[in-house]
């Protein structure tokens, strides 16, 4: 029998996923039908991530979704995760080996040439890059990315996924996809929008349009 965890590695993150600060925000929008959806919880406390993650892990099991935690790898092995996310700084600390021995789905973020060979050389299940477009979520230090840098990174990986993140807005989604990413990761363009379900429902629609 094929276990969550084995079933995360061989499949790509849906085409759209959004990231979200605490396991209430899994609660609010995994029963719109989101497929795919990564906590990241920062400034918190071990314990408290923990307690995140062990929530949003349980909401998301129940309705079928696929939960990717990001950072907290040792939580996350714990706690029966079959997802992992890791920034460039984080996979420098991370023990890669007990995150593949555990058959948790590793994802990187890149930004840069050399990310990206850090990036392959962890063999990761797929690779992020970001910033697409200019985004206000944090500052960056990398300049947007744009649309041809997706097809360099999409020939560089072949079949391995890329998922494309920042500044990403629905009416931009369609290009990005065509130049070559295979799942859209949004934080900014829903969390700051007035009605975030609402936002969330229309990313939603379109994914369905790019499954059909």
């Amino acid at each position: 029998m094929t276990t969550p965890r084995a079933a995360a590695l061989a499949a790509s993150p849906d085409v759209f996923y959004p990231i979200v600060p605490t396991a209430a925000w899994v609660a609010r929008l995994v029963p719109l039908g989101v497929r795919t959806i990564q906590l990241r919880a920062k400034d918190i406390a071990p314990e408290e991530a923990r307690r995140e993650i062990a929530a949003a892990i349980e909401i998301a099991r129940t309705a079928g979704c696929r939960l990717i935690v990001n950072d907290f790898w040792q939580a996350a092995i714990d706690l029966g995760a079959t997802d992992v996310h890791l920034g460039q700084e984080d996979l420098a600390e991370a023990d890669v080996a007990a995150i593949r021995r555990a058959g948790i789905a590793l994802g990187l973020s890149t930004h840069s040439e050399e990310e990206l060979e850090t990036a392959l050389a962890a063999e990761p299940s797929y690779v992020a890059l970001g910033p697409i477009y200019e985004t206000k979520l944090k500052a960056m230090k990398w300049a947007p990315q744009g649309l041809e840098r997706i097809g360099t990174w999409k020939r560089r990986i072949g079949a391995l996924p890329l998922v494309a993140i920042g500044g990403i807005t629905p009416e931009r989604a369609t290009a990005v996809k065509a130049a070559g990413a295979d799942s859209i990761a949004v934080i900014t363009d829903f969390m700051t929008a007035p009605h975030p379900e609402a936002r969330v429902r229309l990313w939603l629609d379109w994914a369905a349009t790019v499954r059909a």
